[in-house]
């Protein structure tokens, strides 16, 4: 029986998959995210809806290899389906970024920035905003900044961001999935249907 590491390089993951048919691929970025660059084949699940479906996902025997953009989701999930029983468990290091610095394949195409994208642009913004405001209207302004830079520290030690929770239930970040059908395909080992185009 072939051992796996509990981190895979992209390298690693494409020689896994083409020995192991069997594999399936988990992407746990927002519908989103996924629309617009993902692994192909790769099944789509965001991080926010997996526990409400961790039960159906946990019964699977094959390994399953977690995606996100960098790593953090991903090990998130992964202490989630660990949770509920699930062992055969890989994360892809550095995930979307790594794969798509490797140059190799990838699926998708409809631009769209990445949810760590959008909270830095968000975080940046307010703390500009508060910052002036603190300057030219109120000194009562510099609470913002003072806030924004506090939740970016919670954030860096926790591995939770509040920002991005908020920020993945726009409707721009839910796009269009199908996340019961999805995990019943990831279940059964069937194909992942294609995101739907809007």
């Amino acid at each position: 029986m072939l051992t796996l590491a509990p981190l895979l390089t992209p390298t690693d993951l494409v020689s896994l998959t083409s020995s192991r048919p069997d594999v399936r691929v988990l992407d746990v970025r927002t519908p989103g995210e996924f629309e617009s660059v993902h692994i192909r084949g790769a099944y789509n699940v965001p991080l926010d809806t997996l526990s409400e479906h961790s039960a159906e996902i946990s019964g699977v025997s094959a390994p399953v290899i977690l995606v996100c953009q960098s790593g953090g989701r991903a090990r998130r999930a992964e202490a989630a389906l660990k949770a509920a029983g699930m062992a055969n468990l890989h994360v892809l290091e550095g995930g979307m970024n790594a794969w798509v610095g490797a140059g190799l394949p990838v699926g998708g195409g409809k631009r769209r920035l990445s949810l760590e994208r959008q909270v830095r642009i968000l975080a940046g913004s307010l703390a500009a905003i508060g910052g002036i405001l603190g300057f030219l209207v109120n000194p009562a302004f510099a609470l913002i900044p003072a806030g924004i830079g506090s939740g970016l520290v919670f954030a860096g030690v926790t591995d939770k961001c509040g920002m991005a929770l908020l920020l993945s239930r726009l409707p721009y970040n839910r796009a269009s999935c199908d996340v019961p059908a999805m995990v019943r395909a990831l279940a059964s080992g069937r194909a992942p249907a294609a995101p739907a185009t809007s």
